[in-house]
């Protein structure tokens, strides 16, 4: 996998800006030529620089305005089989494994809070899972965003 360049960097952030925006008009924003354009866009599309569209997606609209983080605490089980069962849960968005007390942090969304019982519920019945600890989202003061950082490495050719 390679890393992003200045040029790349410059491309992703006028995608980020207008994501519908053909390689020819990219092309004369950027004062690039179109097939550098193109090659870059098959690139960052084919070698895992870009997240699946679905990750755009805002869960409010799907009927699950409800975001929590919850941390698993995962005895020493089959840990494969463990991810599998915890992954097969459509409300968890995100998993990642951590440092401190907990194993795994995991992102979800329900549609309330008698809905996010049931998620943690769910997950508490996942082989492997000994504990878990929910923390509410009230609000998303900062989404996730990459744009701050594609614009200094678009200034800066870091």
């Amino acid at each position: 996998m390679r890393n992003v360049d200045r040029t790349g960097a410059r491309v992703l952030l006028a995608l980020d800006q207008d994501p519908l925006a053909t390689t020819v008009a990219l092309a004369d924003r950027l004062g690039l030529a179109r097939n550098t354009v193109q090659n870059r866009q098959h690139r960052v599309e084919t070698d895992g620089t870009l997240a699946p569209p679905s990750v755009r997606v805002r869960p409010e609209r799907l009927g699950r305005p409800v975001m929590a983080f919850v941390t698993l605490e995962i005895g020493q089980v089959d840990g494969h089989r463990t991810l599998d069962e915890i992954s097969a849960v459509p409300e968890v968005c995100e998993v990642h494994a951590i440092t401190g007390g907990a194993d795994l942090l995991l992102r979800v969304v329900a549609r309330d809070s008698a809905d996010l019982y049931r998620v943690t519920r769910a997950l508490l019945s996942c082989s492997g899972v000994l504990r878990s600890n929910t923390m509410l989202s009230m609000v998303e003061v900062v989404p996730l965003r990459m744009a701050p950082l594609l614009r200094e490495m678009a200034e800066d050719g870091e």
